[in-house]
């Protein structure tokens, strides 16, 4: 699930060029006429950071898990730094569907264009329950309130790895530091995280034909949503400030 980057994992693209060894397509493109979304190819040195220090598992090289844990990296990457399906290398862009907890799967195009946060976080539940509305968001918003939320980025991590290609079964965790405000709620600086199940369906070339995804966002936002309105944390001009005193996101 590449969720990760800076849109699910990283910070924003530099435009500086570096290998990266977590996304190993990212070291063969240094030349040609890759479109990128924010100039050129994306820096992932704090997102990684992140990853090295709270990972709980360190895979071999070489092994599966540390082959899937890089492919599936290397295709979040995609999905949010470049702007066109024929510059992907790591999807079957004829075959491609993402499928969301039993949702209608979504075409290569479909998810480009909704972004990776809005297409993993579209739901069913009537409105009022509804903790994030993919459909109000544009690909731009959905990344700027995961990073603002996340300002050292949205780990990604391979726990298992079930079955080898062609259909490779994995659980995963997701997790970042809640140190930025997220949609008017104040930060509390710890961490927020999920656990799911994934299946990947991969062709000869281990492109990407088909990812399915398990997971319960309320483990995420139960996190986010955890610290008090910003508007509480604010001083009254009656110069009673209780509520700021008692709401501080940093005493809690």
């Amino acid at each position: 699930m590449a969720f990760s980057v800076d849109a699910l994992e990283g910070g924003l693209a530099s435009l500086k060029l570096a290998a990266d060894k977590y996304r190993s397509i990212l070291n063969d493109e240094k030349t040609g006429n890759i479109q990128w979304r924010y100039g050129g190819p994306p820096i992932f040195d704090t997102v990684n950071k992140l990853f090295e220090e709270e990972r709980t598992h360190v895979w071999p090289e070489g092994s599966l898990e540390e082959t899937v844990q890089n492919a599936i990296k290397s295709w979040e990457m995609e999905f949010s730094h470049k702007i066109r399906i024929q510059d992907f290398k790591t999807i079957n862009p004829e075959k491609f569907k993402l499928f969301v907890n039993g949702r209608e799967g979504l075409s290569a195009e479909e998810t480009l264009r909704l972004g990776s946060y809005n297409a993993l976080l579209k739901n069913s539940l009537p409105e009022e329950f509804q903790y994030y509305k993919p459909e109000e968001e544009s690909f731009e918003s959905s990344h700027d309130a995961f990073r603002s939320a996340l300002p050292r980025g949205f780990a990604w991590e391979i726990l298992s790895v079930y079955s080898g290609p062609p259909d490779i079964a994995f659980k995963f965790r997701h997790w970042g530091y809640f140190e930025g405000t997220f949609k008017g709620h104040a930060p509390t600086g710890e961490m927020v995280q999920f656990l799911g199940l994934g299946v990947l369906k991969v062709d000869e070339s281990l492109r990407v034909e088909e990812i399915e995804i398990y997971y319960d966002p309320g483990e995420l936002f139960g996190g986010l949503l955890k610290g008090p309105p910003i508007s509480e944390t604010e001083t009254t001009h009656s110069g009673d400030n209780t509520a700021e005193k008692q709401s501080c996101p940093f005493t809690h």
